[in-house]
């Protein structure tokens, strides 16, 4: 039985998805709502028209489960005003060079928001 069960993971193989953590570092005094977004296929983080809200000098550390190598970029706006934002903002549609990192099993990438 045991040998059997060993047999169907050697079969299933290597696991698709890397588990990371992003740290998030809200220092702006007022609450902000963070996505996340690859670039390398069409998900979202966490996704399902959620965000992650970090209240104002709050710090949080969200799981992600993303595709090793996959390059993930970051939005954040002021909670109920969009039109205050940072990173690639609400839409993933403004240019932005520092607000990416790729993803690498069981490491952390940190996020600070300032005013």
């Amino acid at each position: 039985m045991i040998r059997l069960a060993l047999a169907a993971l050697l079969i299933a193989g290597p696991a698709l998805a890397d588990d990371m953590s992003v740290f998030v570092r809200n220092k702006r005094s007022d609450g902000v709502a963070v996505e996340l977004f690859s670039r390398d296929r069409d998900t979202v983080w966490p996704g399902d028209n959620k965000v992650f809200l970090i209240r104002p000098g709050a710090r949080k550390s969200v799981p992600i489960s993303c595709n090793p190598g996959e390059n993930i970029c970051w939005g954040a706006w002021v909670n109920g005003d969009d039109q205050v934002s940072a990173g690639v903002g609400p839409d993933n549609d403004q240019p932005c060079d520092s607000c990416c990192f790729i993803c690498v099993e069981h490491s952390t990438e940190t996020i600070d928001l300032a005013e």
